[in-house]
């Protein structure tokens, strides 16, 4: 009798085990998904910026940083890619508010049926060419390949060097490589002969001793934008956070333009992916504009060169 007792008793505890155990699965999975739907409540009221791993997005960098996009209804999130049309497809499918680009990129959302306010920046790109290519002039891209993104500033700007030197268009071919490391190294591969590259990109390949044959900041257009969805803008709740991402990105530049880049070595290196050295290199003349809306001629040029594309 003891022995079926000792037995029993053990059962009893193994059953109970077991129905404990499944009460603490059960009990896991509703918290996961409170959590889960509690997430997506904090997301949805959250202010969201696509970015990308250049130096104009530094405001917002530092503005997080400093824990000033905290202080927002429902906080600011910034949303990290390596590709101007990842940035894109984010923003038309509603998954971020605003997102870091350039004129001739809205535009094209634009044309989509997109409404969009708009900040400019002082984004500029360098044309850097493979310094094994043994191109140093714009004359020498006949029949060269140049890496850039279609429909943006960068197609802009190669149809313009290929214009100031009179080169036949269909010598000169346009290579789209969208994400801005696999355009890095295919520089470094050799297996490209031209790309266009912001900073901190341009000055990293600068480094390694490749040329730079032209330089946007020369050819009379600054294309550099931040871009709002206007219907999401037009909600009072929105309208309210736009007004305060305003603040914290002015105060971020007044910040920056204070203390130089320097004091962002670190923060510049992780979030554009370049080496410290790099940053140290950057320079010292970059100075960061409150927003601002883009000048009309600027805007003129994106809405031109769209018209008659290639």
């Amino acid at each position: 009798m003891h022995r079926i007792m000792k037995h029993l008793t053990i059962i009893i505890i193994g059953l109970l085990l077991v129905v404990a155990c499944g009460q603490s699965y059960e009990e896991t999975k509703r918290l996961t998904r409170e959590q889960r739907r509690e997430a997506m409540r904090k997301d949805s009221a959250a202010f969201k910026v696509a970015v990308l791993p250049t130096l104009d997005c530094l405001p917002f960098y530092v503005a997080e940083q400093e824990g000033w996009l905290d202080t927002l209804n429902g906080g600011v999130r910034l949303k990290h890619y390596m590709a101007q049309m990842d940035c894109d497809t984010a923003f038309y499918r509603g998954r971020v508010e605003g997102m870091v680009t350039d004129l001739v990129r809205a535009k094209m959302l634009e044309k989509r049926g997109m409404k969009i306010r708009y900040w400019a920046t002082g984004t500029y790109w360098q044309l850097v060419t493979n310094r094994n290519s043994r191109v140093r002039q714009l004359k020498q891209l006949d029949d060269k390949m140049v890496a850039m993104t279609r429909f943006s500033a960068t197609d802009l700007l190669t149809d313009r060097v290929v214009d100031s030197v009179k080169l036949d268009a269909d010598h000169v071919f346009k290579v789209q490589v969208n994400d801005l490391n696999v355009r890095m190294q295919m520089l470094y591969n050799n297996e490209i002969d031209a790309l266009w590259l912001p900073e901190p990109q341009a000055t990293a390949a600068r480094q390694q001793k490749h040329s730079v044959v032209a330089d946007s900041r020369s050819m009379g257009v600054q294309l550099g934008a931040i871009a709002f969805n206007d219907k999401e803008m037009r909600r009072s709740a929105r309208a309210h956070q736009l007004s305060l991402l305003l603040k914290a990105y002015n105060m971020a530049c007044d910040t920056i333009n204070k203390y130089g880049l320097g004091r962002y070595r670190a923060l510049i290196a992780k979030r554009c992916h370049v080496k410290k050295e790099v940053v140290d290199s950057l320079s010292a003349s970059i100075r960061y504009q409150h927003a601002r809306g883009p000048r009309q001629e600027d805007v003129t040029s994106a809405e031109k060169w769209m018209g008659g594309t290639r």
